[in-house]
């Protein structure tokens, strides 16, 4: 099996690094006594953990590995993906997040119970355990398994169904392990390393990729993208008729799934819901999201530089197959283990990934189903146990699944596969949530109505412009034949917002369940409410102004850019700055400022706004 790929030195970094990381996740949930030990880590991990537990759950090798073939084949428009995960970041991190710390839940649908009733809890469970096991584990065990055996034996070819069986076998006895036995503590732990080595994986790939002299740096590769022969692959925008990412989509539907993903996904939000304090979570949050604008240069970039590069030395490259091959070309003439490091961050993402999808999995049906309404008397060592069984169950599932129905040999990208079926089970959950702690007079039949309505329509709003509408030319000429899914995304979340809007109105709300919201919570007073939404239409109407005198020429890119990060940064630094003086007298020294995690979340805001303009 193995090729001439890897050396020895390099077998002995990749299998070493499995079993470090697997005995430091024995080691770190040694200790497991309570259900809020084995599902929450004791409530005490810091602001690091959260951090490296948030971009390590996010970031597989899937992940990486599509966004070097999507940069090769699409270009920059891709990093929509990473920008704008920002927005949900942000809105889990002052939104959704103090709702849900200080009702003290286990899982997200806990919220849903409360706020609604028990039909929603129940329907939020089964979407989510659907998505972490079918959709999202499934394609991790395929994707780790694939590029292992690419790996070893020793560059892309026709992989061995066999050996392709026992990768997945491997992946799963190794994630289990520490997984089963360890808890949401041993995942945090491993997570954060295993990010470390994919980002040195990832940069170290990117660095040698563009050192190449037909390259010859980032630099390089802009001034031969915007050159006559370019192919222009360094754009955000692409046009509204695009069939995958066209840019009212990723400003609108794009926008509605990194709200569910961020702000209402149990295995994202369950890592801060495990930190000791509001601001050691906010701060991991927003350190996650500064690792999140990486992945558009080390990941999205070398894919843009890989392309010019195979064009300049006549190489016929598959969008699948970059990625590898920038390994077998690039990085393993070099030796002295880099290859095996390499392997280890990428096959290390996607345990990262898996693990936490295992653990909140296991958390959903332990708390959601079996203490609600099996054993709510459960002691706290059968809760514990009730969560390893399940463990066990959803990675027998998901590896079997793999196993029979998913053919090693696919030639098929399916990262926007992945988000494309995602999306079709949470716009209505994202609706329920949101208008729950917003809007006192949401009701239990108005949330449960959406969430149905969404998946219902998610499936049947496609079909219908494709049918009707789609064939028609001028509307063609528009949106595309085809209705793209972030279109489909955007129009379904107003639908599912009218539709929970007059079923709660037409239904009697709960005046208990009511005060569940950020006012009723004492989250934020109202007056502070309709504040921060005078400020976000006040920012929509300066992004679109000067959105508009950049496109007309009037200022380039640039400008727009830097004007857009600094009212960006704006808003964020002047509430830093009143509590910074607070804290540290009248002149708001410097120290007590870098303090407050609003000023690195509007370092964080401006950056991302920033590159949306700059790359225009």
């Amino acid at each position: 099996m193995m090729g001439e790929l890897l050396t020895t030195v390099d077998v002995v970094i990749f299998f070493g690094s499995l079993l470090a990381v697997m005995g430091i996740g024995l080691w770190a949930g040694r200790k497991e006594d309570t259900s809020a030990d084995y599902y929450l880590a004791g409530r005490s991990t810091r602001w690091w953990g959260v951090a490296g537990s948030i971009f390590g759950s996010n970031v597989s090798a899937n992940h990486i590995v599509g966004f070097v073939g999507l940069g090769f084949s699409v270009g920059f428009a891709q990093s929509h993906f990473e920008i704008t995960a920002i927005a949900g970041l942000l809105l889990l991190c002052y939104g959704f997040l103090p709702i849900y710390r200080k009702l003290n839940l286990y899982t997200l649908s806990q919220y849903l119970s409360q706020r609604y009733d028990d039909r929603s809890r129940i329907l939020y469970a089964l979407i989510m355990v659907v998505v972490m096991v079918i959709i999202q584990m499934v394609p991790g065990f395929y994707i780790g398994s694939r590029s292992l055996n690419i790996l070893l034996q020793g560059g892309p070819g026709e992989i061995d169904p066999t050996w392709y069986k026992l990768g997945i076998i491997l992946m799963a006895l190794v994630t289990g392990t520490y997984t089963i036995l360890g808890g949401l503590k041993a995942v945090i732990v491993t997570d954060v390393i295993q990010s470390m080595l994919l980002l040195v994986a990832g940069l170290t790939v990117a660095v040698i990729a563009f050192a190449q002299p037909e390259i010859g740096g980032w630099s390089g590769m802009t001034a031969m993208d915007a050159a006559a022969g370019g192919a222009g692959k360094m754009h955000l925008y692409r046009p509204m008729n695009d069939p995958d990412l066209p840019w009212t989509g990723m400003l609108s539907g794009l926008i509605v799934l990194h709200f569910y993903y961020w702000g209402t996904n149990q295995f994202i939000v369950q890592r801060a819901l495990s930190a000791r304090s509001d601001r050691e979570a906010r701060l991991g949050i927003i350190a996650a999201g500064f690792f999140k604008l990486l992945i558009p240069f080390f990941a999205i970039g070398t894919g843009i530089a890989a392309f010019y590069l195979f064009q300049k030395r006549g190489m016929d490259v598959a969008q699948d197959a970059v990625f590898t091959t920038l390994l077998t070309e690039l990085v393993a003439p070099i030796g002295c283990g880099l290859l095996g490091l390499v392997a280890a961050g990428m096959i290390g993402a996607i345990l990262s990934s898996l693990d936490s999808m295992m653990n909140s999995s296991a958390t959903i049906v332990t708390f959601d189903l079996y203490q609600r309404y099996i054993n709510p008397e459960a002691s706290e060592k059968r809760l514990i146990w009730v969560g390893r069984m399940c463990i066990v169950v959803f990675i027998a599932g998901a590896a079997c699944l793999t196993i029979f129905i998913m053919d090693p040999n696919s030639e098929e990208s399916f990262f926007l596969q992945i988000v494309d079926h995602q999306s079709r089970l949470v716009v209505g959950v994202v609706v329920a949530f949101a208008l729950g702690m917003m809007w006192r007079r949401a009701t239990s039949a108005g949330a449960l109505t959406a969430m149905f309505a969404g998946v219902v329509l998610s499936y049947a709003l496609p079909y219908a412009y494709d049918t009707y509408l789609g064939v028609d030319p001028s509307i063609a000429k528009l949106f595309g034949q085809q209705l793209s899914f972030l279109h489909t995304v955007a129009v379904v979340a107003v639908l599912c917002v009218l539709v929970q809007v007059i079923v709660s109105l037409l239904t009697q709300p709960d005046k208990e369940k009511s005060k569940l919201t950020w006012v009723g919570l004492g989250i934020v007073k109202a007056s502070t409410l309709g504040t921060i939404t005078i400020l976000c239409v006040a920012s929509l109407v300066v992004y679109a102004i000067l959105a508009i005198t950049m496109i007309a020429q009037w200022v380039s890119p640039c400008t727009a850019a830097w004007l857009a990060a600094a009212w960006t940064w704006a808003i964020f630094l002047l509430p830093a700055v009143k509590e910074a003086r607070v804290e540290g007298g009248t002149f708001a020294p410097i120290l007590p400022l870098l303090r407050q995690d609003r000023f690195w979340a509007g370092l964080l805001a401006a950056a991302a706004v920033f590159m949306m303009y700059y790359f225009y």
